[in-house]
């Protein structure tokens, strides 16, 4: 197993660490901030999310870079993606910072794409994500860091920048998912 795959298989390993510390009620305390509380498990799980989130970037660099693309990271890297951005989004519900109805909507998404890609790949098409797919996820992943973190250090100024972010988010998601499906319904089209 190379190194790309490897450390996209660290970032699966993180998600089960990174639920634990946002289901279970642990009570090491917290910080006010601003107007809000950020209990320190939180602040814990933001920390994991951001550090997987960036070795998203980190394997696909290095492996593009050092020609290590293979069809086990093809598999494992947007699967890990989902796992983690739909792992954080369901629980920023379950803690109340997130409401249920956009995080069904990207999810959704998700699994819309994804099913897409599977017809593709059946054809022997592979369809890449485009700009649009990647300034969603970089949305995704700046709001869900936000609700993580309770707006800090945006908090201070009372601005909901985490909630502002994610319905960017959910606007990026949904027209990156039009486009998505616009420019590939021919894929489903001549599908046999």
């Amino acid at each position: 197993m190379n190194i790309p795959n490897r450390i996209t298989l660290s970032r699966i390993f993180l998600i089960p660490i990174f639920i634990v510390l946002l289901a279970v009620p642990f009570e090491w305390g917290s910080w006010s901030i601003g107007e809000n509380t950020l209990p320190v498990s939180h602040f814990i799980a933001a920390l994991i999310f951001i550090i997987a989130s960036t070795t998203d970037w980190v394997d696909g660099y290095y492996a593009r870079k050092h020609n290590l693309v293979t069809n086990l990271g093809k598999f494992l890297d947007p699967m890990a993606d989902k796992l983690l951005v739909s792992a954080a989004l369901i629980l920023l519900v379950e803690i109340g910072t997130a409401p249920a109805w956009i995080v069904i909507i990207i999810i959704s998404r998700e699994f819309a794409v994804t099913g897409l890609r599977l017809v593709a790949a059946g054809e022997g098409v592979v369809l890449a994500a485009g700009q649009m797919g990647k300034l969603k996820t970089v949305l995704q992943i700046v709001a869900i860091s936000a609700l993580l973190l309770h707006d800090y250090p945006f908090s201070y100024l009372g601005l909901p920048f985490g909630l502002i972010t994610l319905y960017l988010a959910l606007a990026v998601t949904v027209v990156s998912g039009v486009d998505y499906f616009i420019k590939n319904w021919h894929v489903m089209r001549d599908s046999k």
